[in-house]
């Protein structure tokens, strides 16, 4: 059959001019390695295939709709998630925040209706705003776990889309590196303030100084204390033997740009590093990085995790709120709306600026657009070293 097929793609494509059957033939080729090789998504420790489709794309967020056929995930095993006989058959729960139970209602109810339809199932959704368990009942066993696998992937897909809500870090806002911070965004003024772009808008707020680990969407109570939870294993089960029960001294010494021209910056960053020249920091941020990403809490960006503490920012320029996503997920800030800034000058003049030394005894679960007495981030919950 797939020789057949072939054939008819060269018969077909004689027919047509050079330009289009060339283009003819980069099509099929693409669209059977698409096949052979699908995308594989990963939830919870379990590995999906992606089957090919033609998804159809809606003008608003909230009414876009996922599609697969009827026999995708029906032989998947079941052993990541419990079903339960009952006298009616079988049933199974889903714990999901209510800012997602809209993906799986879909437009008008289609999706809903077309998963019950196509696994034979019926679903069952809390009220909007009720946070509750999601219910798939049917007669057969492989219906309810097809129902709850595609259940799985949809939310998976439409989780990434979300605004992140939480972030790992360590303070960076002690009073001796804010009080080095002013004098450095003082000086820049002084020295760059006429080269392109540079203005008083685009700095970090003092209070607000951090080294992101990695970012996090956490959409109820239950998710947050999750984290909290990870956290303080976290510290049982390798921080405290590298930290030693003991804060970390680390150095914010000299800027740097993330991109690859210097004379039209978007962020520029403290570099951070261990005072004793050890990796210590960098170990623990990549082991919570590791740890995280494999409880599904986050997703894994980099291999490493860069350790930096940003000091200008150009989505400062428009939000001084703002918080750079150095992990992302949704790319819901583009790039296209920055106006750039020429850092040529105070990467010359500033190369090695040294912010302080500071004691790092923390690490916290922040949460975005908020602030605690201190005016950094309000700590949802924190794993201390001491």
């Amino acid at each position: 059959m797939a020789s057949s097929v072939f054939l008819c793609a060269q018969f077909t494509s004689a027919l047509l001019p050079f330009n289009y059957r060339n283009a003819f033939l980069f099509k099929f080729r693409r669209n059977k390695m698409d096949i052979l090789r699908p995308t594989l998504i990963r939830i919870g420790g379990r590995v999906y295939r992606k089957n090919l489709i033609q998804e159809q794309a809606y003008q608003h967020e909230e009414e876009e709709d996922f599609c697969a056929g009827p026999s995708d995930c029906a032989d998947e095993p079941c052993d990541a998630f419990v079903v339960e006989e009952t006298g009616k058959g079988f049933q199974c729960k889903v714990d999901v925040p209510s800012p997602l139970y809209k993906y799986i209602i879909g437009k008008k109810g289609e999706t809903k209706k077309r998963l019950e339809t196509e696994t034979r199932t019926s679903i069952s959704i809390p009220k909007p705003g009720v946070e509750g368990e999601i219910v798939i009942t049917g007669q057969h066993r492989s219906g309810v776990i097809s129902a709850r696998t595609r259940i799985d992937v949809l939310l998976d897909s439409f989780r990434k889309k979300q605004p992140f809500t939480h972030f790992l870090s360590f303070a960076l806002n002690q009073p001796a590196i804010q009080e080095k911070f002013l004098q450095f965004k003082e000086e820049v003024l002084e020295k760059c303030s006429k080269d392109h772009g540079v203005s008083s808008s685009l700095f970090q707020n003092p209070a607000k100084l951090h080294l992101t680990l990695g970012t996090l969407v956490l959409l109820n109570e239950q998710e947050i204390q999750k984290a909290c939870d990870l956290l303080q294993r976290c510290k049982e089960d390798f921080v405290d033997q590298i930290a030693g029960g003991k804060p970390l001294t680390v150095e914010v010494a000299g800027v740097e740009y993330m991109n690859d021209d210097p004379a039209m910056t978007d962020v520029l960053y403290a570099k951070v590093h261990m005072k004793d020249g050890s990796d210590r920091l960098q170990v623990i941020a990549d082991q919570l990085v590791d740890r995280f990403v494999a409880s599904g809490l986050m997703l894994k960006e980099w291999d490493r995790v860069k350790l930096h503490a940003t000091v200008m920012n150009t989505l400062f320029r428009k939000d001084p709120s703002a918080e750079e996503r150095n992990y992302t997920m949704t790319g819901k800030s583009s790039f296209k709306e920055r106006e750039s800034f020429n850092g040529r000058n105070i990467l010359k003049l500033f190369e090695n600026f040294y912010f302080g030394e500071v004691q790092l005894d923390s690490v916290r679960l922040s949460q975005r657009f908020s602030s605690d007495a201190s005016g950094y981030y309000a700590t949802s919950g924190q794993l201390t070293f001491s």
